[in-house]
């Protein structure tokens, strides 16, 4: 009996209903999305279903994600997954270049694709276009104990974001790099920029700190040293990272106080004029009640947990008369806040609010 011929039969039909289980997973869920019925199961768009009720991953929930939606407007997508000639990796690429009019000439070109090779096919499709002259700014921090510390910056138009590498001045950098040495002491370094292909945005150095790359345009860089000239006689010697870190959370102290979340609240209550008005210690109230996330119920009994677009939302909707109180406010995303609007107060008026129709609605 031959074991390999045996295993490799084997595999080959589960590979095959492999893929006809995908096609009949993908198919479903393009229904499912069709009929929006994420909604119904209290979420606020398809992939938050895939990735907070069915656990996938961010990755694996967006791929799925994309080509239900293919699905539905493309039945060459389905056949092609199927007959296991599209790969679902490849699907987003995919999707950046297919129309209804080129959909047959160019769905072809993916099959049997890899993502990176998928990627290259819509480019040649769809050419990016080239981006305006940047400036990539790359602190880099020496792991080594040195004399002092030593943070090296590199400026450059010329390259596109890159991968920074530190030589110690006993190593002879790469021949094709551009190097520059820093000062010639025992711990002198070489900042070699390599440019990488396409680099992640972040990059973890250890359990406390990463590496950030982006790309930044002249003006970002003019207002970034005028904030550092601005403070120069309160933060002297202040690194970008210090600046930044500053400007972000003077950001987040406007915003908390745009929520009543002030270190230091006024004692007295002033009394308002306007009815839709909140008052400052109500909003705090119910941040600090709420910490700082939706409180929706997902049917599945999990907290929505949102911390992106939150608004305060009145159980006894204001329109019907209730009141602007802690005990008849809750911390929802837009999503769902929209989502119990709907349900109180119509399709018809949120769409004239929010300026969207409902799916399925008139």
């Amino acid at each position: 009996m031959d074991i390999a011929l045996e295993f490799t039969n084997r595999l080959r039909s589960l590979l095959r209903a492999e893929r006809q289980a995908m096609a009949e997973f993908l198919v479903a869920l393009a229904e499912f999305d069709r009929r929006g019925l994420w909604r119904e199961r209290g979420h606020t768009s398809l992939f938050s279903f895939l990735h907070r009720e069915l656990k996938l991953s961010a990755g694996s929930a967006q791929l799925r994600k994309t080509a239900a939606e293919l699905i539905q407007r493309y039945p060459g997508v389905e056949r092609a997954l199927r007959e296991g000639k599209l790969c679902l990796s490849s699907v987003c690429e995919l999707a950046k270049v297919v129309t209804a009019e080129n959909c047959a000439g160019i769905l072809p070109r993916f099959f049997g694709l890899s993502s990176r090779d998928a990627a290259a096919v819509a480019a040649s499709i769809r050419p990016v276009e080239i981006p305006p002259r940047r400036e990539v700014v790359v602190p880099v921090r020496l792991a080594v104990p040195a004399t002092g510390p030593v943070t090296a910056s590199l400026d450059t138009a010329a390259l596109a974001p890159a991968r920074v590498v530190v030589l110690h001045a006993h190593e002879t950098p790469p021949a094709s790099a551009a190097t520059e040495p820093a000062a010639p002491t025992p711990q002198a370094a070489w900042v070699v920029a390599v440019p990488a292909a396409r680099p992640s945005s972040v990059d973890w150095l250890d359990g406390d700190q990463a590496r950030m790359h982006l790309t930044v345009s002249k003006a970002f860089l003019k207002k970034l040293d005028a904030a550092r000239d601005a403070l120069s006689h309160a933060m002297p010697g202040a690194s970008r990272e210090d600046v930044l870190e500053a400007a972000l959370e003077e950001l987040l102290a406007q915003r908390a106080r745009r929520k009543g979340l002030t270190a230091r609240p006024q004692k007295t209550v002033r009394p308002s004029t306007r009815p839709d008005h909140i008052p400052a210690h109500v909003r705090r109230e119910v941040w600090e009640r709420d910490g700082g996330r939706c409180t929706f119920l997902l049917p599945s009994g999990e907290l929505c947990g949102s911390t992106h677009q939150l608004e305060l939302d009145h159980i006894v909707p204001r329109a019907q008369g209730g009141p602007s109180t802690a005990d008849n406010l809750r911390i929802r995303c837009r999503g769902h806040n929209l989502e119990e609007a709907r349900r109180v107060l119509g399709d018809a008026l949120v769409n004239a609010y929010a300026g969207r129709p409902h799916a399925g609605s008139p």
